[in-house]
């Protein structure tokens, strides 16, 4: 017989700190009853999360490095990327072969759950994780499915965030933050220098700098929590059961420095030399 867990006393330490959990589906009940040991090792993977403000800059917008460290968190924990092989045969012919690769999978004693996580990319990646786990669901590859991406916090204080970067550091041109791992392309700053020359209303370069970058990197069409809830009550996905988590804007952090800014430095440059 399974032990019961309550969900919400799984997750109050990530509520408490902002984490949005949406439940859809009887995922709630299934993995309650069924899974209680993937709500322990989410919490304990997800609780210790931080993104240093400096790798959000110097990474461009791309997948920061702190949720490169939760993936190995969950790879720790034996949640491994899985290609799902799905055939159709007839009469012993093989009419149909369909394949659906996830990122994060584990095997429980009561069956399979699958994991997503969508830092940054653009929306229509939810589409195809949604159908995914609709498929594999009504195939009965996994029990339920997860995604992980920017809450509705993180979102809306993007540009605050960064804003508070630039003031703190007291940046004043795009040549002082190449010491924090920034380089725009020539369109990005000359979109920047418009901004700032325009007759009406020019903005500092500040103001014009975190405008432009957010728009750029964090933008509507990109992966949040928003373009994930908006899909998910249209149905999509629907009925494999899901489970939807939202990072705050908590887990960015200021005090880092230049030690995270040298950690991104040091990966590009492990990148490069492979």
């Amino acid at each position: 017989m399974s032990m019961v867990s309550d969900p919400s006393k799984e997750f109050s330490a990530l509520t408490a700190k902002g984490f949005q959990i949406e439940y859809h589906s009887h995922a709630s009940a299934i993995l309650s009853v069924d899974f209680p040991g993937v709500l322990v090792e989410l919490e304990v993977a997800l609780n210790s999360l931080t993104i240093p403000i400096e790798e959000i800059i110097a990474g461009g917008g791309g997948e920061a490095k702190g949720t490169q460290r939760l993936r190995k968190a969950l790879a720790a924990a034996e949640w491994v990327k899985t290609k799902f092989e799905i055939k159709k045969i007839i009469n012993g012919r093989e009419r149909e072969s369909i394949s659906h690769e996830i990122d994060h999978v584990k095997e429980f004693p009561a069956g399979v759950v699958a994991l997503e996580i969508e830092w940054n990319n653009k929306d229509p990646f939810f589409d195809r994780d949604l159908e995914n786990f609709k498929r594999l669901h009504a195939d009965g590859a996994i029990s339920a499915g997860i995604i992980v991406t920017r809450g509705r916090s993180l979102q809306e204080s993007m540009r605050a965030l960064v804003r508070r970067f630039v003031d703190e550091r007291q940046i004043q041109s795009i040549d002082a933050l190449k010491a924090w791992g920034y380089e725009p392309t020539s369109k990005q700053r000359r979109a920047i220098e418009t901004r700032m020359n325009r007759k009406k209303n020019p903005l500092t370069f500040r103001e014009a700098f975190v405008d432009k970058f957010v728009a750029d990197k964090f933008g509507e069409a990109t992966t949040h929590w928003r373009k994930l809830d908006d899909r998910v009550h249209r149905g999509v996905g629907n009925p494999c059961p899901l489970v939807l988590i939202g990072l705050p804007d908590g887990i960015v952090t200021f005090h880092e420095g230049k030690t995270a800014l040298d950690e991104v430095l040091k990966d590009d440059e492990d990148n490069d030399d492979n």
